[in-house]
């Protein structure tokens, strides 16, 4: 059953009164900080800012590929004292945000870089809420507006051309008690500083280049064919989508492609900027509580996402999917709106057939009605999609997703 008249009218009415009220938040971007071996720069924007301790979150991954080196010998000439938190895990956990929290009242810090990818970073931003508001829990800061307090000054260092965490207002974690996965979601949590050094992607390996260019993709898609767009969400959204549709299967097949590794992030930036102010949707509420579920890597359950929910929107996302279809260089001559959008849902499709990932995700009949009800919960009434969806109508698209029949 299609989701309720009277339930799209609450939804449509919440999205309309909110997509009002951002308007008198605060949407300063960060300061960028970008170009092959631009890291080395960080130290010196820090001491320059009066920082003499800080706390940097990480993971271990990244310590053991030493490529925070270059930034550690630069806060050490630099005079700047650091603790290191690398216990985040793949999707940061209460716990891990605790930790991190800790050593950074230890240590005496001023301010937190994150350096990583989406889970370091939304670990960071999510310690330094509670920095900030040390009588709040996390989940009492669980979903929009719920911080409203000035934190430590956040310097995001990304390692992946994906999340675009370094200029968004979210950060995601898990609550392994209850299996759950959910955002915060402030303006406070964007960081002011974003340092974009494609040296630093060189060495990712192709799956992780490939799922997280498809979070960029997903970010770009669902902020461009939602209703909260500004012209510059669609700006950055339309140049994000044309610079990964040409750049994605570069760095995919060549990771040593300096070029094409700066194109992806910036082309993840973009995104970023694009789904902070105009926001995503039910791909995003899926992915995030297989995340939580399954402890699904978020890029990769985006990617097979994707182009179930698109199918799902149908007529109500051809308009703009066909303008995207037109943009990122697809071959559209002569095709109406309804073919060319399906063949962009088709060319990512595609994309994920070329870049292995898989065509469903390990799901189980058991746990559908949950994370359709998880997933509403975090949608509605706050997502401003083409076509609501509700429990039901989530369930169906979850079963095609698992191929559940």
């Amino acid at each position: 059953m299609a989701a309720s008249t009277l339930f799209k009218m609450y939804c449509r009415t919440y999205q309309g009164i909110f997509r009002v009220a951002v308007n008198f938040l605060n949407w300063k971007e960060p300061e960028l900080v970008k170009g092959a071996g631009s890291v080395k720069k960080l130290p010196e924007v820090v001491k320059a800012n009066g920082h003499n301790s800080v706390l940097v979150v990480t993971d271990k991954g990244l310590m053991g590929l030493h490529l925070l080196d270059g930034l550690f010998e630069g806060l050490e000439k630099a005079g700047v004292k650091y603790a290191v938190y690398d216990g985040t895990q793949p999707n940061p956990t209460i716990n891990n945000i605790e930790e991190a929290r800790q050593l950074y009242v230890d240590n005496n810090c001023s301010a937190v870089i994150a350096f990583g990818g989406g889970s370091p970073m939304d670990c960071a931003k999510a310690a330094a809420a509670r920095i900030a508001r040390p009588g709040k829990s996390i989940q009492q800061m669980r979903g929009t507006l719920k911080i409203l307090k000035k934190l430590p000054t956040i310097y995001a260092v990304p390692t992946t051309a994906g999340t675009g965490s370094e200029t968004t207002l979210a950060a995601v974690v898990s609550d392994p008690s209850t299996h759950e996965k959910y955002a915060l979601q402030d303006p406070v949590l964007r960081p002011k500083y974003a340092v974009l050094d494609p040296e630093l992607t060189v060495g990712l390996p192709p799956h992780i280049t490939s799922t997280t260019g498809m979070d960029a993709l997903t970010h770009a898609v669902e902020a461009y064919i939602g209703h909260s767009n500004t012209k510059g969400t669609i700006a950055a959204a339309e140049k994000a989508t044309k610079m990964i549709f040409e750049n994605i299967l570069k760095v995919y097949e060549n990771g040593k492609d300096i070029q094409a590794r700066e194109n992806m992030l910036e082309a993840s930036y973009l995104a970023g900027i694009a789904f902070t102010r105009a926001y995503v949707g039910y791909v995003h509420a899926i992915a995030h509580n297989l995340g939580g579920m399954y402890g699904t890597p978020h890029g990769l359950a985006n990617a097979v996402v994707l182009p179930y929910v698109l199918d799902f929107y149908g007529e109500t996302a051809y308009k703009p999917l066909a303008k995207l279809a037109d943009i990122a260089g697809l071959e559209t001559s002569g095709l109406s709106e309804e073919k060319k959008a399906k063949l962009f849902i088709e060319k990512i499709r595609e994309f994920n057939r070329v870049l292995n990932i898989p065509e469903h995700l390990e799901i189980f009949e058991k746990d559908v009605p949950v994370i359709a009800q998880r997933a509403s919960r975090e949608g509605n009434p706050l997502y401003p999609v083409p076509k609501i969806m509700d429990v039901d109508d989530l369930m169906k698209v979850i079963r095609k997703v698992g191929n559940l029949g």
